[in-house]
């Protein structure tokens, strides 16, 4: 009776063991069947300090604005604001002035560090900007004033055709320019006296005339290496390839009215504040920013460009 007693209760013990194991496999499978909660993200604290407050309907303050050097003078006469792509060696062109004066006349030590909307002195201080506005005029020379005559035997360079003529002596005698070339047959006269003689530049043909708004000058071909006259008496107030589309360039200032241009040269002979005279060879023709070989000769009478045929002589 005991045994079997026993034996009954031994059975129930096992089944209930059974049944345990059964019990904590499903819950072991159902924790793993049951989708993951997804981790709780840490709060985003705003620790910058709270905006000053301000009385209702006003703003905010601001940074103080830095106004571009010497923007006291915009619009004034006689000074010009930077615009973007502007450089000093630009600006001096259309000024008619030495990008060196400029630099001196506004305290630059650095040309390149120019900056948009900087108001730059493009007149000489002290002086009056409407005197370098005046109106200028152009008429021919007569016949008394100006002869064309060929070179003495003596006097005549041992040249090749097309090949320079030598610089002239003294500001006294006739220039040193070819013998089938007339020394100049048109001049300009200005309202604040100053006056110019021109002569060709090149002996090559005319490639374009003058445009105001695209070429600003006319165009003389050639041969890479054929000379390049200086058209008149001047100073070297640039040379060198920093304005863009002009290639290696040279810019003479004859007086306080009248620039000329020599472009896209292949060889400089000339330097920065050097003295040259009329009919000098200052440069070799070339092709440099250009699309074949030429010279683009400029005229520029207080900066703007005009037609060089108008003060060339007629050839």
């Amino acid at each position: 009776m005991n045994r079997q007693r026993y034996g009954s209760l031994a059975s129930t013990a096992a089944a209930s063991r059974l049944w345990g194991l059964l019990l904590g496999a499903a819950l072991v499978l159902a924790g793993c069947a049951a989708p993951k909660q997804p981790a709780r993200q840490a709060p985003i604290i705003d620790r910058s300090p709270a905006p000053a407050p301000t009385s209702a309907g006003a703003a905010a303050p601001s940074s103080p604005v830095i106004a571009p050097p010497g923007s006291e003078n915009a619009g004034k006469p006689g000074y010009y604001t930077v615009r973007p792509g502007d450089t000093l060696y630009r600006i001096g062109l259309e000024h008619g002035q030495s990008w060196r004066d400029i630099a001196a006349w506004n305290g630059l030590t650095n040309p390149h560090l120019i900056e948009v909307g900087q108001v730059l002195r493009v007149v000489p201080p002290g002086a009056t900007p409407a005197a370098t506005t005046a109106a200028v005029t152009t008429q021919p020379v007569t016949g008394a004033s100006v002869q064309a005559r060929p070179l003495d035997a003596a006097q005549a360079p041992a040249t090749t055709p097309g090949a320079a003529a030598g610089p002239r002596p003294s500001a006294a005698s006739a220039p040193a320019t070819p013998a089938d070339q007339p020394a100049a047959t048109a001049a300009t006269t200005a309202a604040n006296g100053d006056a110019i003689t021109l002569v060709w530049p090149a002996r090559g043909p005319l490639l374009y005339n003058f445009d105001e708004t695209r070429s600003k000058g006319v165009g003389i071909g050639g041969r890479a290496g054929d000379p390049v006259l200086a058209a008149a008496d001047g100073r070297v107030v640039y040379a060198g390839s920093d304005l863009r589309g002009y290639g290696n360039l040279i810019i003479l200032k004859h007086n306080n009215t009248y620039l000329t241009a020599y472009a896209h040269n292949q060889t400089l002979l000339v330097r920065e504040d050097q003295t040259v005279r009329q009919g000098q060879k200052i440069a070799e023709m070339g092709s440099s920013d250009a699309d074949r070989v030429k010279l683009h000769f400029e005229v520029r009478r207080q900066g703007k460009p005009i037609d060089p045929l108008s003060l060339l002589p007629s050839r």
